[in-house]
């Protein structure tokens, strides 16, 4: 006979069956911790917080683009105001008058350029018919197509009405129109105060940023700010001149073989030849090739084409490692990329500064990237050329 078991019969202490002994471990293991409420009201607090974030990027992205065009053009124009500022004029002074230079530069450019343009292009427009049946001998022998003035004069009787509503639709949105002009005179003007602040406070805003920081990271910020200055400064004042050599230039030979509107197409030829990467300078030689062509025949479009070439080749070996080898070193593969992703993020502005931003970003990752010898190796080896007299 087992003995009584007196541990089930001793007062004060309830009697506990097995069902629940067994539950308990059960009970034990689907008890939340005590950290998850709090992990889960951290994961929903920080995804509010980050989709107002994205919100408020949105909302002020017009702004933020602003502020970045006018960082940049501070870089530009830092250069001649510090040379100003070195002789004795004070720092808002110097800053002013260099914006009111570029402006007065600019608007004495487009206005001295208008009547000359506007002659021409009324020219243009003049002889625009006979060009047409020019073309048409070609199109209508290689394509089987007629292009004709009498041809396009009969598409746009057919397409009378469909004209008649746009322009009513232009007339109704003239209101729009002289917005828009305002908003974009408007956004000049928010550039231009930015530009100015950046520049004429550019001291100061440094030394306020370097008093929140220790001093190895001071030298690394005042660095890169000297590398962004230089790199942009260069990269406008390189370009501008390679510009003004590319379009005098094309304006004489122009000049020289007789080919119309020589001022427009040279204008041409030196802002897109310098300006758009990589591609500009085929872009550009389009145009002139085409009005050569039709104008003085195959004899004058190919004496351009040689010009063309052969200024290519000067302006690749002689006149770039002159001007700009040291301002914007970058590689062709490295410029067509950052154009590309200037372009996506930010348009033709985005396309414009894209360059410059990729210069700043490589020459500051060259400060930190260690370098080693580099193994002799017929993968690795460079054809090597003579050095430049």
């Amino acid at each position: 006979m087992r003995p009584p078991d007196h541990g089930d019969d001793v007062p004060g202490k309830k009697s506990t069956t097995r069902a629940e002994a067994a539950s308990r471990p059960r009970a034990a293991a689907a008890a939340m911790p005590r950290w998850l409420p709090r992990a889960i009201t951290l994961f929903w607090v920080i995804g509010l917080l980050l989709i107002a974030a994205v919100s408020f990027l949105g909302l002020v992205q017009d702004i933020i683009t602003l502020v970045v065009i006018a960082l940049f053009a501070s870089f530009a124009i830092e250069p001649a105001v510090n040379w100003l500022a070195d002789r004795g004029w004070k720092r808002g002074l110097s800053t002013g008058l260099i914006l009111l230079a570029l402006f007065l530069g600019g608007l004495g450019l487009v206005g001295s350029m208008i009547p000359l343009i506007v002659d021409q292009l009324r020219d243009l427009i003049r002889r625009l018919p006979e060009w047409l049946d020019q073309i048409s001998v070609y199109s209508e022998r290689w394509f089987g197509v007629e292009i004709s003035q009498g041809g396009i004069l009969d598409d746009i009787s057919n397409y009378e009405d469909a004209l008649k509503q746009v322009a009513a639709n232009v007339a109704g949105n003239i209101l729009g129109i002289a917005g828009a002009l305002l908003g974009a005179i408007f956004q000049l003007l928010t550039i231009a105060l930015f530009t100015f602040y950046f520049v004429a406070e550019g001291p100061k805003i440094r030394r306020g940023l370097c008093s929140m920081l220790p001093r190895e990271r001071q030298v690394e910020v005042l660095r890169v700010f000297d590398i962004a200055i230089e790199k942009t400064g260069g990269y406008l004042y390189s370009r501008l001149l390679m510009a003004a050599i590319s379009g005098v230039t094309t304006f004489v030979v122009l000049l020289v073989l007789g080919v119309p509107f020589a001022v427009p197409l040279a204008v041409w030829q030196g802002l897109l030849s310098q300006f758009i990467p990589v591609v500009g300078t085929y872009i550009a030689m389009a145009l002139p090739l085409l009005i050569a062509g039709l104008e003085g025949g195959g004899t004058d479009a190919l004496i351009l084409v040689i010009f063309f070439a052969l200024y290519q080749q000067v302006e690749n070996y002689v006149l770039t490692p002159k001007i700009s080898a040291r301002t914007m070193s970058l590689h062709p593969v490295v410029t067509i990329i950052s154009a590309i992703i200037g372009a996506r993020l930010g348009g033709a502005i985005g396309a414009f500064l894209a360059l410059p931003a990729a210069a700043i970003i490589q020459a500051t990752a060259s400060t930190y990237i260690r370098r080693h010898e580099v193994v002799e190796d017929e993968l690795t080896e460079i054809e090597e050329h003579p050095p430049e007299e």
